[in-house]
């Protein structure tokens, strides 16, 4: 059996609506900031239970321009966690601003009890990763924000649903930040993103920002950026869009399966799945003694199993210059020896979640 990692063939299998929907919007030219886009705004905006929701052309850019919105320049650190995609980093890197790392717990997320030691009269904002889809825990967050006036803006890239206490990931700080790249759980048909805000201040720079700094076609306010969301795309998150909650909850289901099957063998240790969160799983990770076998083991036997990542993201070689080293941050170095991802998307069978937990197990017992 072979056990694929992208979903995408599936989940357009079925779209003849939608390609019914595109080709009624095509002869009508309205292409940018059109009509279908302010429309997803809104459904994205209820879907979060956000004031605003702006979109941009991707999850990078929901960042770098939230940290814009809320004053981010050169000079300025940003602190972040040291076990995160690069997007983050680059996202802080391309205003000019400096990333400050903490580590993060067995949630792949920040330690907070370690964040206000990473503070200095530099910190100028914060950028928890909502990682794996877990959340960082920002009932802790916002209290070491406040106390130190910072805004915060959340990459809640991979955390579309997340939530604590039934509060979604994005919705805490000043602003969040969602990707929506096909491989996301609610995606487009090219890279996306999307920021949501309660603040009106910051959604009106913001949809400024998107669109080169544009007041109207004769004014410019301010220098920005073309970072918008083609509407084209629109049209593909508003047929997906009401996919998203049933989408999550399958992923949440699969995990559990997953959970149950793998928590049987001593090799495998599960992560905290914590009582007040919803984590819906746009990454399956768990810590596998005799990884890298483990994964070999996978592959060989049609497991697309992956690593995410083997070289945490604070020892990147394009990070050098930061002068961090190899044990500055032991909990994310030692999660790169352990950590092993499996397919855990909403179209996957149980046939083939039996397969993967088997096919664990008959390494472990071989």
């Amino acid at each position: 059996m072979n056990v694929r990692y992208s979903y995408l063939k599936q989940q357009f299998e079925n779209c003849d609506d939608l390609w019914a929907e595109l080709k009624a919007f095509v002869p009508t030219g309205d292409f940018t900031l059109g009509k279908p886009l302010g429309e997803f705004e809104k459904k994205f905006a209820k879907l979060m239970g956000s004031k605003h929701a702006i979109g941009v052309n991707s999850g990078t850019d929901a960042i770098k321009l939230s940290l814009k919105a809320v004053g981010i320049g050169y000079g300025d650190e940003v602190i972040t966690t040291a076990n995160t995609f690069v997007a983050t980093v680059g996202a802080i890197m391309e205003l000019g601003a400096i990333p400050v790392f903490v580590d993060c717990d067995d949630t792949f997320c920040m330690d907070v009890s370690k964040l206000e030691a990473a503070i200095t009269n530099k910190t100028k904002a914060i950028v928890p990763v909502h990682y794996t889809g877990y959340m960082t825990d920002m009932r802790k967050v916002l209290p070491i924000a406040e106390k130190y006036n910072l805004p915060v803006v959340e990459d809640a890239c991979q955390s579309i649903l997340g939530a604590i206490n039934n509060k979604n990931a994005g919705t805490w700080g000043n602003a969040g930040a969602f990707s929506l790249h096909p491989l996301k759980n609610l995606n487009v048909w090219s890279d996306g993103g999307v920021i949501v805000t309660d603040d009106d201040a910051i959604a009106e720079q913001l949809r400024l920002l998107r669109n080169h700094g544009m007041y109207d076609r004769d004014t410019i306010t301010v220098m920005g950026y073309n970072s918008r969301l083609d509407t084209i795309q629109a049209i593909v998150g508003n047929w997906l869009i009401p996919h998203t909650t049933a989408i999550a909850q399958q992923r949440i289901k699969n995990a559990k399966y997953y959970d149950d099957g793998l928590s049987k063998m001593a090799q495998i240790r599960i992560p905290p799945r914590l009582a007040d969160y919803t984590i819906v799983y746009h990454l399956y990770i768990v810590f596998a003694e005799n990884r890298d076998a483990l994964l070999e083991h996978c592959i060989k036997n049609g497991i697309e199993a992956k690593v995410h990542y083997p070289v945490p993201i604070y020892r990147q070689p394009a990070l050098a210059h930061l002068g961090y080293k190899e044990g500055d941050f032991p909990v994310s170095d030692d999660h790169t020896k352990y950590i092993i991802s499996f397919p855990c998307d909403q179209h996957l069978s149980k046939e083939e979640m039996d397969y993967v937990i088997k096919t664990v197990s008959d390494f472990y017992n071989a």
